[in-house]
C-alpha cells in the first residue's frame, strides 16, 4: 500500500504550495481590482487546510526509509494532483468545463503551452499572470521545489530528483547535499527569469508583459498574455530577446551554475550536448530561412530570417511561442518544426522533446554498428564529453526513443478515432508529448476543436511526456504494486 505516512507527508507540500500560490493571486487580484479574489482565495484556503491534515497524518515518518518505488509514486501523483488543483481557478474565472480547465492547468504546469482559451487580451490581469506563473512553477519541476524546501530529505532527495529530472543521466550532483543542489538550480532559474524580464522591458514590453513573458520564456512554456502571442508586439528586438532566453532555458541548469560559478563561458561550447544543440539550431535555421525567402519573397530577407530563427528556436526548445502566420507555412516547413520539437533541448533543462543527448547517443550507436560491419574485430566505445557511456544508459536511451515513437503512433490513431484528421492528430500529439504547445491543421489556433475524450488523452500525454514515459509507465505494471 503506497498511501502511507511518507507519501501523505510529502504530498502536503505541493498541496500547500498550490494553496500559497492561490492566496498570492487572490492578493494580486485584489490589487488589480479585477473581481477575481474569491476565485483564488476559496480554493487556496481549502488547499492549505487539506495540507495541514496531511502533515498531521504523516507526522513522524523516517525519510531514510523512502524507497525509489515511493518516489516514483510521489512524482506521478504530485503532477496529477497539481494539475487538478490548478484547474479550479481556471474553471472559476473562465467558466469552461472541468475537462478544459484540467487541460489548461496541466498544459501550464507541464510547460506545454497548448490552450483552449481565446480572448486572452480581455481577460483579468491576475488570471493571465496566474497562467504564466503555473508554467514558471512547473518549469524546473514541482518535485525539485519540494526537495529544495525539505532539507531532511537529503537521504531520499536524490531518489526524488531522479524520478523527475529529464534526461538519461540523472545522478550528477552540484553539491554533496541534495537540498543544496535543488537550491542552486532554483537560484539560477530565478536569476535568469529576472534578467529576461529586464531585457523584455528594455526591448519595449510593458512591465506587466515583460514579467509575464519572462516566466514562460525561461520555463520554455509558451503561454502569452495575448492571443497573437509574440506577434502582438511586432518587434524584432522582442523576438531577439526571446531567442536568447529560450536557448538559455533549454540548456542544462546544472551547466549554467557551473559556468557562472567558475566564470568560464567557454565551458558551454566544451559541453558536447550544448555544442550539438547550437549546431542543430544553426542548420535548421538556415534551411527554414532559405525556404521562407523563396516561398514568401515579399516578406523580405531580414523578416524571413528573424521568423525562421524564432520559430525554430521556439519549437526545438518546446516553448511554443508564435510570431506570425507560421501555421500557414508550407507543410514541409511545419513538418521540420515538428521534427525539431522531437529533438528537444538539453537534459537537465526546462525544455521538452527527446533531449539532444539521446539523439547524440542514438546517432553514435548507429555509427558504431556501421564501423563494426567494416571492422568486425574492432572494439568501439560510445562516449559523451570523453566519458564512456554505460550499457545501462545506452539501453535506456534506445528504449526511450522506441517508446517516444510508439506513443506518437498510438495516440495519433486514438485521436483520429475521435474525429480529427491525421495532420491535426499527429501535430497535437507531438505538441503534448514533447510539451511544446502549438499544433497545426484544425488546431492551428487552439485546441478547442478536440473532443472531451481527446482532451483527456492529451492531458495524459502531457504528463507522460513531462515525466519522460518511464516514471509514469512503471505505475501500470502489476509488479510495481506488489509488496
Amino acid at each position: 500500500m503506497l498511501i502511507k505516512k511518507s507519501n501523505l507527508y510529502l504530498l502536503a507540500f505541493p498541496i500547500a504550495l498550490m494553496g500559497a500560490v492561490d492566496m498570492l493571486f487572490a492578493g494580486i487580484a485584489r490589487g488589480y481590482g479585477d473581481e477575481q479574489v474569491l476565485a483564488f482565495f476559496e480554493p487556496g484556503l481549502a488547499y492549505l487546510i487539506i495540507a495541514s491534515f496531511f502533515l498531521l497524518a504523516g507526522k513522524g515518518f523516517d525519510p531514510s526509509k523512502i524507497r525509489y518505488r515511493d518516489t516514483l509514486f510521489f512524482a506521478v501523483i504530485t503532477w496529477v494532483l497539481m494539475g487538478l488543483l490548478g484547474a479550479v481557478p481556471v474553471a472559476f474565472v473562465t467558466h469552461v468545463s472541468v475537462t478544459d480547465a484540467v487541460f489548461e492547468s496541466i498544459s501550464g504546469l507541464t510547460t506545454t503551452g497548448a490552450t483552449i482559451l481565446t480572448g486572452l487580451d480581455l481577460m483579468p490581469a491576475s488570471f493571465l499572470l496566474y497562467r504564466q506563473f503555473l508554467q514558471w512553477l512547473g518549469g524546473l519541476g514541482i518535485v525539485i521545489f519540494v526537495v529544495a524546501i525539505l532539507p531532511m530529505l537529503n537521504v531520499g532527495g536524490m531518489k526524488l530528483l531522479r524520478a523527475e529530472t529529464p534526461g538519461p543521466m540523472k545522478d550528477e550532483k552540484l553539491s554533496p547535499r541534495i537540498a543544496h543542489t535543488a537550491h542552486y538550480l532554483w537560484i539560477v532559474y530565478v536569476l535568469l527569469t529576472i534578467i529576461c524580464a529586464l531585457s523584455y522591458y528594455l526591448a519595449g514590453m510593458t512591465a506587466f508583459d515583460a514579467i509575464a513573458h519572462s516566466l514562460t520564456t525561461i520555463s520554455t512554456g509558451g503561454f502569452s498574455t495575448h492571443d497573437a502571442s509574440m506577434g502582438y508586439f511586432d518587434s524584432f528586438l522582442v523576438l531577439l530577446v526571446a531567442d536568447i532566453f529560450m536557448i538559455l532555458g533549454a540548456i542544462s541548469f546544472a551547466l549554467h551554475f557551473k559556468v557562472w560559478s567558475r566564470f568560464h563561458p567557454a565551458a558551454y561550447l566544451r559541453d558536447e550536448e550544448t555544442r550539438v544543440f547550437i549546431i542543430i539550431i544553426a542548420v535548421f535555421s538556415i534551411i527554414i530561412s532559405i525556404s521562407l525567402i523563396n516561398a514568401y519573397p515579399e516578406m523580405g530577407t531580414l523578416s524571413a530570417v528573424s521568423n525562421a530563427v524564432f520559430h525554430l528556436i521556439s519549437f526545438i526548445t518546446s516553448t511554443g511561442y508564435g510570431a506570425s502566420g507560421f501555421t500557414e507555412w508550407p507543410v514541409a516547413l511545419t513538418l521540420l518544426l515538428v521534427i525539431a520539437a522531437y529533438f528537444g533541448g538539453c537534459a537537465g533543462s526546462t525544455a521538452g522533446g527527446n533531449k539532444i543527448i539521446r539523439n547524440i547517443i542514438t546517432g553514435k550507436l548507429i555509427g558504431r554498428e556501421i564501423r563494426r560491419l567494416i571492422h568486425p574485430s574492432g572494439v568501439f566505445h560510445i562516449k559523451m564529453n570523453n566519458r564512456s557511456m554505460s550499457n545501462d544508459i545506452i539501453g535506456a536511451t534506445l528504449a526511450f526513443m522506441f517508446i517516444s515513437a510508439l506513443t506518437t503512433v498510438v495516440f495519433t490513431i486514438l485521436l483520429m478515432f475521435t474525429g480529427l484528421d491525421f495532420w491535426s492528430s499527429l501535430t497535437a500529439v507531438a505538441a503534448c508529448i514533447n510539451v511544446l504547445g502549438p499544433a497545426f491543421g484544425e488546431l492551428g489556433s487552439n485546441f478547442q476543436p478536440v473532443s472531451d475524450a481527446g482532451t483527456w488523452m492529451l492531458s495524459f500525454a502531457m504528463i507522460l511526456g513531462r515525466l519522460e514515459y518511464f516514471t509514469l509507465l512503471a505505475l501500470v505494471l502489476p509488479a510495481f504494486w506488489r509488496r
